[in-house]
């Protein structure tokens, strides 16, 4: 059995009473969360809950209107908080150049920080039934605040069905936007997990610019989906942005957050809407296969400058994280392969040789046995490969490069 995770986002409809209760104990929240993480940046971070506990929660209980269970939740929201960073640090370690002018890498730690973890923006982790509860058949939600509960109206279209099937419902962050307060639900479910017996079907993903996927599967068809009017779009949103910010004016920085956010919320819609193509066109039982990308660098200088900084920022991450957790609920599963020589490496007679793939015609055309394929195609395939050895338990070889004969 593998775990699903999921977060539901609920509209809420307070007065301006609960409106001000919200805000009120939201911000208590975040300034007791600054003091949590100063705390934590002096004594060498102890990141054991139950250790901040015992020196904190006495003064907090004495001195803060919040209630037990949420002084709690304080103390967990930023150990969790510290604790996510400290594993991006171990993830991404810091470069330098030694004596010898070599680039050399530096594992880090939370000891690297210069400053405590800032809570800027109100907010408050509530536990169910202690912190928040439905009521009226599912009608309204009760929350608690600063000294009390109140009851309230709330939508969750969209949502439903989640609140009805196998779903177990979490800690709950609440939050304010623009104007608006909304739950995010973290929900939980157990199904069964990907079983590598019974030859399921091999789905090989290269990731880009020009196609936003070009797929290779186990019968041998290749999809490509198209990028260009993605990267036309991207390339407006560069423009409008470039515009505002030589205005440097108070309405134009106002606007540039308004579209940041506009520009964040399209690209998140394609890749959701591409992850979904994907899981309903091959369905359960398959091995998605993706490229590892973690920590790997594009050189852009053989780009136009209007498509570098597309290349900088693309969202490949999102795409990849949509497509696993879509992929677990239906039992299939997404693996992350060596990236190295795929796009280099010929499919039929395994010659790896750079030269062979011509960026400008957009093709792969082996010297040693005459294949020629769509260079994103070839990457595909490659991958699609390297999927079927993931499945029989067959390690990647060191790959050594081959020269070409004649």
């Amino acid at each position: 059995m593998v775990k699903l995770g999921r977060t539901v986002k609920l509209r809420l409809y307070p007065d301006a009473e609960q409106s001000a209760d919200f805000l009120a104990m939201s911000r208590e929240y975040q300034r007791l969360a600054n003091i949590v993480s100063q705390w934590i940046f002096d004594h060498e971070f102890p990141l054991s809950w139950l250790k901040i506990n015992h020196q904190l929660y006495q003064v907090f209980r004495q001195e803060s209107p919040l209630n037990s269970q949420m002084i709690q939740s304080v103390f967990r929201t930023v150990a969790a908080r510290y604790k996510t960073v400290q594993e991006q640090m171990k993830q991404h370690p810091r470069r330098y150049k030694n004596e010898d002018n070599k680039w050399i890498q530096v594992p880090r730690d939370l000891n690297w920080l210069e400053k405590p973890i800032h809570f800027c923006r109100p907010q408050a982790d509530l536990v169910r039934q202690r912190n928040y509860s439905f009521v009226d058949e599912m009608k309204r939600i009760s929350i608690t605040t600063l000294g009390k509960r109140t009851k309230l109206c709330f939508t969750d279209k969209g949502f439903e069905d989640y609140f009805h099937g196998d779903w177990k419902l979490g800690t709950v962050k609440l939050v304010h936007s623009r104007g608006k307060w909304f739950l995010h639900i973290g929900i939980t479910k157990e199904v069964d997990d990907f079983d590598k017996q019974g030859c399921p079907k091999i789905v090989g993903i290269d990731r880009g610019l020009r196609f936003l996927a070009t797929i290779y599967d186990h019968l041998g068809k290749t999809l490509f989906f198209d990028g260009q009017k993605v990267l036309r779009k991207r390339k407006k949103f560069l423009e409008v942005r470039r515009q505002l910010q030589s205005k440097a004016t108070k309405s134009a920085k106002k606007k540039l957050k308004r579209l940041a956010q506009r520009e964040n919320r399209w690209m998140t819609d394609v890749n959701h809407q591409l992850a979904k193509t994907l899981v309903a066109r091959y369905g359960s039982h398959t091995l998605f296969v993706l490229e590892d990308l973690t920590n790997v660098t594009f050189n852009t200088d053989d780009l136009p400058k209007s498509l570098r900084n597309s290349h900088r920022s693309w969202s490949f991450f999102q795409l990849e994280s949509f497509l696993t957790y879509k992929a677990q609920a239906i039992q299939s599963i997404v693996v992350k392969v060596n990236p190295a020589f795929t796009s280099q490496r010929c499919p039929k007679c395994g010659l790896v040789e750079k030269t062979n793939r011509h960026h400008e015609t957009h093709e792969y055309w082996c010297v040693q046995c005459q294949y020629r394929c769509n260079d994103d195609r070839l990457g595909a395939m490659n991958i699609e490969m390297l999927g079927q050895k993931w499945l029989s338990g067959v390690k990647r070889p060191k790959i050594k490069k081959i020269t070409a004969i004649g």
